[in-house]
């Protein structure tokens, strides 16, 4: 497959920021939510994981039935101006990675307290900052003992009330939306336009921060999978989307590892893939591999397209319907 640029200029709904000219593309990386799928509607609902880690620690019972359910109702207010910011700021980032800084922030407002010295409450907030600017792993940073411990406790735990939340929040409501009208629940164009990907040659695969359950027989089920196939996307060796790649409950897998794993075993050209994400670190990732990057935002939203601009992508579009975008793949 053949993506060139060349003739194209911006316009409403589509952006040229930096050129690509003519590229080879043999293999493209796809983000999953706000990318092609409008099921998860994310943002509300870590906002009120962070916000309430952050003003109120993780007391005993906090991933409670009674709890889940409070902030599923507190999830439809409004929040913190910083959780909102923050959320925009880390899209695409680990959720385990999200979780770490809330819980970080809450150290260091002293809702939860592990009797750290000045020290280790500087490197708490380094990391904050590291975590601000897009970086997902710390493991050369030396800190006490019993940080780590909790993290590794608490972090998990927290990942799985946020799920919980949105399922109860959005998820659940809008995944039985799709089953019956799919199109309703995916960006317009999205599934046309990866048919047409695979159609001139190129393997599609799924790359998203979510979790991905597998059963005994190393089948996926759940959660993301299910909404994937819910939304019309047909996943499998010659399909649609050749696979699908996710996280895991308890370990980071930060989306440019898993992207340069997947280039590593399948001895990829980095210069002839194609990313397509909404989050910084897909786009992060795309640029410092040279590979061509796509950038699906809605055109209102500023500070979403300034990250991705600063970033180095090479184009930016409000979905996939547009007929000069599409004239660009041969």
């Amino acid at each position: 497959m053949i993506i060139c640029d060349q003739g194209v200029m911006s316009k409403q709904g589509l952006e040229i920021v930096n050129r690509i000219g003519t590229r080879e593309i043999t293999h493209v990386f796809h983000d999953i939510d706000g990318t092609h799928s409008l099921i998860r509607q994310w943002h509300p609902v870590m906002s009120v994981t962070l916000e309430t880690t952050i003003l109120e620690g993780l007391p005993e019972g906090y991933d409670s039935e009674e709890n889940t359910l409070r902030l599923i109702e507190k999830s439809a207010q409004p929040h913190l101006e910083e959780m909102d910011r923050f959320c925009t700021e880390s899209a695409g980032l680990s959720a385990l990675t999200q979780m770490e800084w809330a819980i970080r922030r809450a150290i260091e407002e002293k809702t939860v307290d592990l009797g750290l010295d000045e020290q280790a409450m500087k490197t708490n907030s380094l990391i904050i900052q590291k975590i601000w600017q897009g970086e997902e792993t710390f493991d050369s940073i030396e800190e006490p003992e019993n940080l780590k411990a909790y993290l590794k406790e608490n972090t998990p735990r927290l990942f799985r009330l946020y799920e919980k939340i949105l399922n109860g929040a959005c998820r659940d409501k809008n995944l039985a939306i799709a089953l019956q009208n799919p199109e309703s629940m995916r960006v317009k164009g999205s599934l046309e336009f990866m048919k047409l990907l695979k159609k001139l040659g190129a393997k599609n695969y799924f790359v998203t921060g979510a979790v991905i359950d597998y059963d005994e027989n190393g089948n996926p089920y759940g959660g993301m999978y299910e909404e994937v196939l819910g939304v019309g996307f047909e996943i499998g060796e010659g399909k649609d989307v050749e696979a699908l790649y996710g996280s895991t409950w308890d370990k980071k897998k930060p989306k440019i590892n898993v992207m340069y794993d997947i280039c590593k075993e399948q001895n990829l050209d980095l210069s002839k893939v194609l990313i397509i994400g909404d989050g910084r670190s897909e786009i992060h990732a795309g640029v410092e591999m040279g590979a061509v990057t796509i950038s699906r935002l809605d055109f209102d939203a500023e500070r979403p397209i300034e990250i991705h601009k600063q970033l180095g992508t090479n184009i930016i579009i409000e979905d996939y319907s547009d007929e000069e975008f599409l004239k660009m793949f041969s």
